[in-house]
């Protein structure tokens, strides 16, 4: 079967896993540490559930949990790693390209579980939802470079 062949990719941007996403992610085999990839599409105005600054863009809030979240990923034991803006598409096709990308490498999956249950990190996940319009966690291991 050529590339060409190939029946097209479906991309599904979301806030939140569903529970079967997160069930099978969280019930996997442990197997140390990885590199989650973070593809993020941002809403072009900040969406708070309780209706505040609604001047903000999407980015802008986001940058908010991005600032925060760097100490959380830290205290169990990762890294937070580069974040860039999305500026081009060499290869292949995508109806609309991301805006950001970000890597963050955790030691395992009881830490990163351990973080996103902590009450602290879940207070400043408000921002990552109202900034956000839809993302791809992409869990990720391998050598160096």
């Amino acid at each position: 079967m050529t590339v060409e062949s190939c029946p097209p990719m479906t991309v599904v941007n979301a806030v939140h896993p569903t529970q079967e996403q997160a069930q099978s992610f969280f019930g996997a085999v442990e197997d140390g540490p990885f590199v989650m990839v973070n593809l993020l599409k941002f809403r072009e105005r900040a969406t708070y559930a309780d209706g505040r600054d609604a001047d903000l863009s999407g980015a802008e809030a986001y940058l908010r949990y991005g600032l925060a979240v760097r100490a959380h990923i830290e205290r169990v034991g990762g890294k937070a790693g580069y974040a860039g803006r999305v500026t081009g598409l060499m290869l292949g096709e995508v109806g609309d390209l991301w805006d950001m990308v970000a890597l963050a490498q955790y030691p395992s999956l009881a830490a990163f579980r351990a973080m996103v249950a902590d009450p602290d990190y879940q207070a400043i996940s408000v921002h990552r939802e109202a900034g956000l319009a839809g993302q791809l966690n992409i869990k990720t291991q391998g050598a160096a470079l």
